[in-house]
């Protein structure tokens, strides 16, 4: 038996709702300090705010564990509001306990635990009715392919249909009985690409390879979710309510592979590295700045189109390396040994990687982050996607300053297509391993010995 997670009283999914997380927590902290001015004592005053600071380190423990990214019901009214203020209650009630534990003379007043109580719990609740309302607004149901066979295919979507809290809306049905011709499929690939439709779930028997490994094929170059819920009837013994959407077993054949928790822990890290690195850099930034403009005419910074997280293009900054010249539409060519292209200052900044520093605006800008895969041209994206092995997977995370690649010396000219698969091979073992240790393993060894390389010219 399985049993609930105290996570699931708090209710609070990562990523997009970190800014409640920190307003509950500051009404939690508000509500403390009211509760001992109004009804505290001058002895006690010490343990209350211990109490405070327990229930919130309790609160943000409890939120710890993994986040299952799929598409899901929201929460009804009621459990989105009262479950959260349980929670945050039950959080300082546990806090007393353990101070009363701790130090036995501890004896918080009835008044002063009223006083914490229920400006928490009418705080929280405030907090989560006012983010329901504004969620209403800003929420955006994930638009959903279905591949599958006949009659079980049109009773999966009427049953996704047929939810009215559903998270997911179906805009797209291929049906393998009634259009399995390759005109048809082609029209509905074309279909699932105008609309930008976000998932393909692939509805279909176990014993369907040769339709999962098709679909998985159209669909190799595109940033599309595949979800397969596998038709498990005839394992089944019995049939019940668990054939609900919420209860189907679904296996992610190809999905981003970090979690909603893991990319806000990463946005998080790099807004904070990148503030302390601008500062911190600031003088350094100036004077490479002042060295660029004063070698040769042209602007200090490089500006060029690159892709970013989900195939988003973004204007990339980079300290201008070379003299300005004229370049051909839709063609890009790389830096060679001895290029002479590249100014004397640029050089240095290339073979430093200093000229990648303006970066760090990119990051606070959010188009970027610290560390992932570096992001290439636009026009190599358009030539190797095709020929190299899974190369669009890289971008579906913001692209990095540094990454798995550079450190491991995959930096520089890419001339050749065994170069670039092996670059790309080191960016999706990076995606596939990501870890805040890894993060800070890629950060420290750029610091240590990443900046200076051979292939950096």
């Amino acid at each position: 038996m399985r049993l609930p997670s105290y996570s699931h009283l708090l209710a609070l999914p990562a990523g997009p709702d970190l800014l409640l997380r920190l307003l509950e927590t500051i009404v939690v902290a508000a509500s403390a300090l009211a509760a001992q001015r109004n009804f505290g004592q001058g002895v006690t005053a010490g343990y209350d705010s211990a109490v405070a600071a327990f229930a919130i380190v309790f609160a943000w423990s409890a939120l710890s564990g993994f986040y299952v990214k799929s598409p899901t019901r929201r929460a009804s009214l009621p459990r989105a509001v009262l479950l959260p203020a349980l929670g945050w209650v039950l959080c300082e009630a546990g806090a007393v306990c353990l101070i009363k534990w701790m130090h036995g003379e501890y004896q918080p007043s009835h008044a002063w635990l009223a006083g914490l109580f229920l400006p928490t719990a009418i705080g929280v609740m405030l907090c989560r009715l006012i983010d329901r309302i504004a969620g209403t607004r800003r929420v955006r149901r994930v638009s959903v392919a279905v591949v599958g066979r006949g009659a079980r295919c049109a009773a999966f979507v009427q049953s996704i249909g047929a939810m009215p809290d559903s998270a997911c809306r179906v805009d797209a049905l291929f049906d393998m009985d009634a259009d399995s011709g390759a005109t048809d499929l082609d029209g509905f690939a074309a279909h699932v690409r105008a609309q930008r439709i976000d998932e393909l779930w692939l509805a279909l028997p176990l014993t369907d390879e040769a339709a999962l490994l098709r679909f998985l094929d159209v669909f190799r170059d595109d940033l599309l979710n595949i979800r397969f819920v596998p038709e498990i009837d005839q394992l089944t013994r019995f049939r019940g309510e668990a054939a609900r959407l919420d209860a189907t077993f679904a296996i992610n054949l190809v999905a981003a592979p970090l979690t909603a928790r893991a990319l806000a822990s990463k946005a998080i890290f790099d807004r904070i590295f990148s503030v302390c690195a601008v500062v911190g850099m600031s003088p350094v930034l100036v004077g490479i700045a002042l060295a660029v403009k004063l070698s040769s005419p042209g602007p200090v910074l490089f500006r060029q189109r690159r892709q970013g997280a989900n195939g988003t293009p973004f204007d990339i900054y980079k300290f201008r390396t070379m003299h300005t010249h004229a370049t051909d539409d839709g063609l890009v060519v790389q830096a060679t040994r001895d290029d002479p292209r590249v100014t004397r200052v640029g050089a240095f900044l290339r073979r430093t990687s200093l000229d990648e520093l303006p970066q760090f605006f990119n990051v606070l800008r959010g188009q970027m982050s610290v560390v992932g895969p570096r992001p290439h041209a636009m026009e190599h994206d358009a030539l190797y996607q095709h020929v190299v092995d899974g190369y669009i997977h890289r971008y579906r995370i913001k692209p990095g300053i540094t990454g798995w690649a550079q450190i491991n010396g995959l930096r520089g000219e890419t001339d050749s297509v065994h170069k670039m698969q092996r670059r790309v091979e080191h960016d999706l073992y990076y995606l596939s391993n990501w870890s805040f240790a890894l993060d800070m393993r890629i950060v420290l060894a750029t610091v240590v010995r990443g900046f200076v390389h051979r292939n950096a010219y």
